[in-house]
């Protein structure tokens, strides 16, 4: 029998992902030993109330509530407390005290990122996260080091599970937003408080480490526009449905080229858009999330799985402490971010989309010539117009596709045909993207 040397991990954090990787850590040990050439030793489980009720029974003398003397006596540190305060403290402490860190806690990386990254590459430690963006979907590697030789042009991603639920129930069953959230709470998708998801802050802190990760540059959390789907109506869905389209909360990280300067920039943003039912998006249902990366060599690729649950994300989590562990039984020091870049953010006022706009309008002649006029006099192009008339009020719908146009453009349009006399409301106003 091949005597194994020992890696010393330490585990802070045994909620419903913290306790599936300590129970795959015990119960595969044997295997694990053998990929990895050394025995990856769980030395101790941080925790708050060691007495609380957890998925997973653990062994209470594995259990501590000494977070700091645990990092010290550990080679590798898996950071799953979540949130910023003490994670951020904590996960510093074990790279100031020589220990590799693995973590699952994007809201921490996509606000202290840069912090965290300058101090692992100080003192040559790995800080590796697979497991902060789409669970187990393998996207974090793939863009650290599989396409870091290629140019990432655009990531089109469903990057919450719980969205996608409530917005594909919406689409399959006809079912409000009201009670598509109250079915995903249900079923375990949507926490109580079920804001962080359906406000978009959940999305764009994924957004942000992707971003990052893509274009090789800092892209903070607060240069990441946010939209939620909170305003999408059962109306909207099925008015996409009819049009062969469906409405996907997108997290969306582009390089592009600053209309006002010329130069090269990137943008990161989430919300609501229109996909069409062509496009692989469409086709993820239920809590799946999935990936689409567009890169100039590579062409388009797509990383499509499981974007939640604690096994599912504990997966992730174990793929990097075998690399992790690995690199340490070879020798030499973590690999280092690559985002010295340093290209600008730019604001959602200045990248380009196309938009899809329904209007309630009085049913006269002169109407479409006034809402023509309108669109004229911001440089925005119509691509395509649908009117139905309703005989009784008198009112007309207008469903309005544009052409590409800037940000800024579309949404003064928008602003103009509400506060013309001939638009009784604007009902409805997507985004499009993901044509193909």
């Amino acid at each position: 029998m091949i005597e194994y040397r020992s890696i010393r991990v330490g585990l802070l954090g045994a909620g419903s992902v913290g306790s599936q990787v300590a129970r795959l850590l015990l119960e595969h040990a044997d295997e694990l030993a053998q990929r990895v050439g050394a025995r990856l030793e769980l030395v101790g489980i941080a925790v708050r109330d060691p007495s609380a009720k957890r998925d997973v029974e653990l062994p209470a003398a594995l259990l501590t509530t000494d977070a700091e003397s645990l990092i010290l006596g550990s080679d590798i540190v898996i950071e799953l407390v979540g949130g910023i305060e003490p994670a951020r403290r904590l996960v510093l402490q074990a790279i100031g005290s020589g220990a590799d860190v693995v973590t699952g806690n994007k809201a921490l990386l996509a606000s202290h990122g840069p912090e965290l990254f300058a101090a692992a590459e100080q003192v040559g430690a790995q800080l590796s996260y697979e497991a902060a963006v789409a669970a187990a979907i393998p996207i974090i590697r793939p863009l650290r080091e599989s396409l870091a030789g290629d140019r990432v042009d655009r990531i089109l991603g469903i990057v919450n599970g719980t969205t996608n639920f409530i917005l594909d129930r919406m689409d399959t069953t006809g079912a409000s937003l009201e009670d598509a959230l109250a079915t995903a709470t249900e079923l375990g998708y949507a926490e109580a408080d079920p804001t962080a998801d359906i406000g978009g802050y959940d999305a764009a802190q994924k957004a942000a480490i992707l971003a990052s990760l893509a274009f090789h540059t800092s892209v903070p959390v607060e240069a990441v526009h946010r939209e939620g789907i909170t305003e999408v109506s059962a109306d909207q869905v099925e008015s996409a449905r009819r049009a062969g389209y469906v409405v996907k909360l997108l997290a969306i990280c582009e390089r592009l080229t600053d209309p006002d300067t010329g130069d090269e920039g990137v943008s990161a943003r989430v919300y609501p858009a229109l996909v069409p039912r062509s496009h692989p998006l469409a086709a993820v249902h239920g809590a799946n999330n999935a990936v689409f990366v567009e890169a100039s060599a590579a062409g388009p690729l797509m990383f499509y799985g499981a974007g939640a649950g604690g096994v599912q994300t504990a997966s992730a989590v174990l793929g990097d402490l075998v690399a992790t562990a690995r690199r340490r039984v070879s020798g030499g020091p973590g690999t280092a971010e690559s985002t010295q870049a340093e290209v600008p953010v730019l604001e959602i006022g200045r990248i380009t989309t196309r938009y899809a706009i329904t209007l309630d309008v009085t049913d006269e002649p002169g109407v479409l010539e006034q809402i023509a006029r309108i669109f004229a006099l911001h440089g925005v192009s119509v691509e395509q117009l649908q009117q139905s008339v309703s005989e009784e009020s008198r009112r007309a719908t207008l469903v309005i596709g544009t052409h590409k146009a800037k940000e800024s453009a579309l949404a003064e349009t928008v602003a103009a045909l509400a506060q013309s006399p001939v638009v009784a409301s604007v009902a409805s106003v997507l985004r499009v993207e993901g044509a193909v």
